[in-house]
């Protein structure tokens, strides 16, 4: 996969990049990340991107032409259409299935606004899927990116140590995840369950999956919005 990222600070995500399994990933070829600074297209000498908004108002707003000329610059590069994202909060909200559908695409490129956001232009001139990490507001889009960029690269063949540790990941199957448990098997009272030492896989899919069912009932309600059998298995 190839992720390109359009920002005013690439220095932000050099550490995720480097790091963790995004930075094995990258390391072992799954997936190139570019960060293309939107000051290299400014049209002065002051390498300008921004200024204040027409009719008034508080901020800044990012101008057009550094941020056409970047996008068509990198994508001069390559054969293709890529999946364009526009970081903003008005934008459809990230969840776990999204993040599914972005990991089967060949080529990413994220934008990440600053200041007051985006001249209203760019969402116009540019065919991009508009996401929110969710219903807050940032000061730019880099954090963002990380969000995504990290839930991407930790679907795609390879990256994960064990191939089945995403499966059963939260929002995976539309729940939470249910408890994990380490040695020791005794700490300050508090002691594994025993259904996970007894080595009968079958029982103890079987409490997991009822863990996971009343952890998502429990905290996250909203979840179990057409799991009616779920529903029934926790009662």
């Amino acid at each position: 996969m190839w992720i390109d990222v359009l920002t005013l600070f690439p220095e932000v995500l050099e550490p995720l990049l480097a790091s963790s399994i995004v930075g094995r990933a990258v390391r072992a070829g799954t997936v190139d990340v570019e960060c293309v600074d939107f000051r290299d297209f400014a049209h002065d000498k002051h390498r300008s991107v921004d200024d204040r908004p027409f009719g008034g108002g508080p901020g800044m707003v990012l101008m057009c032409g550094p941020v056409f000329d970047a996008l068509e610059h990198i994508e001069a590069r390559r054969e293709g259409d890529p999946a364009r994202i526009l970081l903003t909060p008005q934008g459809e909200l990230l969840t776990q299935s999204l993040v599914a559908e972005l990991a089967r695409q060949p080529w990413l490129v994220i934008l990440c606004g600053h200041y007051e956001g985006f001249d209203e232009r760019i969402r116009i001139g540019i065919d991009t899927r508009e996401i929110s990490i969710g219903d807050y507001v940032l000061s730019g889009g880099e954090p963002a990116a990380m969000v995504l960029i990290d839930a991407v690269v930790r679907l795609l063949p390879g990256a994960l140590g064990d191939e089945t540790s995403a499966v059963s990941d939260s929002f995976t199957e539309g729940l939470l995840e249910y408890p994990q448990y380490t040695k020791p098997r005794s700490f300050r009272g508090m002691d594994v369950p025993d259904v996970l030492l007894s080595g009968d896989h079958g029982r103890i899919a079987a409490w997991r999956r009822e863990q996971a069912i009343r952890r998502t009932l429990l905290r996250r309600p909203d979840l179990m919005n057409g799991f009616g059998t779920a529903k029934q298995e926790a009662t």
